[in-house]
């Protein structure tokens, strides 16, 4: 199992304080048996710089992976950014270097109508730069869009979108992801973790609730197209 959207490395976001608590998270999504994890710490750009934030992420992801030296089970990481939309950010130059591999790029929509200029922001990401787009936890957004157009002209470019497997767990987020899967949409899973008790890792409790619902062939297509892009994220493109 792979998780693409976590907060594990310390001491960085609003996710993990410490080593300590970064330690209990692994420990989680081992027990699960996830054994690929995207490190995928907020950036905001209008509260940081791409160069302060790549330090800080560098330092942090080099304390966790020292553990890995003595403790043969965690879980290999691999580094991205969860970035936080803002206007022109289709033609911001810094994003690769916040992307898994250089080409999967997370990107956090605000939690409001989305608008025409995000849709060509988005658009332009996908087609100018070139680069994979991960939409996350899509299931938060959807309350929002009381125009559904945006929405659905979103989604008909090839992005991607995670879902938070946690939504799973809660009757009022569980149907959209069960009819958003079912519309046939592209969708990786992640537990977006912040903290072990609060918010820990807990892939496998919603995937057990897809298994249930939607049958064991959706996760393995959603586990087929995880190793893709995991293996392969400089080059994968999954055509609608």
């Amino acid at each position: 199992m792979i998780d693409f959207h976590t907060h594990i490395l310390p001491g960085i976001d609003d996710g993990s304080r410490d080593i300590g608590q970064t330690k209990e998270l692994l420990r989680q999504a081992h027990r699960q048996g996830i054994h690929q994890i995207l490190a995928t710490p907020h950036f905001y750009a209008d509260r940081d710089s791409a160069g302060h934030f790549l330090r800080k992420r560098k330092e942090s992801l080099e304390i966790v992976q020292k553990l890995s030296e003595n403790e043969e089970w965690i879980p290999e990481i691999k580094a991205a950014a969860e970035v936080y939309y803002f206007p022109g950010i289709g033609k911001a130059d810094l994003l690769p270097k916040l992307c898994m591999e250089g080409r999967l790029l997370l990107l956090e929509l605000p939690f409001a109508q989305w608008t025409s200029g995000m849709y060509r922001d988005v658009e332009e990401i996908v087609e100018k730069q070139e680069l994979t787009v991960m939409l996350a936890h899509v299931e938060r957004y959807y309350e929002f869009q009381k125009d559904r157009r945006i929405w659905e002209s979103m989604f008909e470019l090839p992005v991607y979108a995670q879902i938070n497997a946690g939504s799973f767990l809660r009757h009022g987020k569980r149907s959209f992801g069960i009819k958003f899967m079912k519309a046939g949409h592209q969708v990786l899973l992640g537990s977006d973790c912040h903290h072990p008790q609060n918010r820990p890792s807990n892939l496998k409790s919603g995937r057990v609730v897809i298994e249930k619902k939607l049958g064991v062939g959706m996760l393995e297509e959603i586990d087929r197209r995880g190793r893709l892009m995991w293996e392969h994220a400089e080059s994968f493109t999954e055509k609608k």
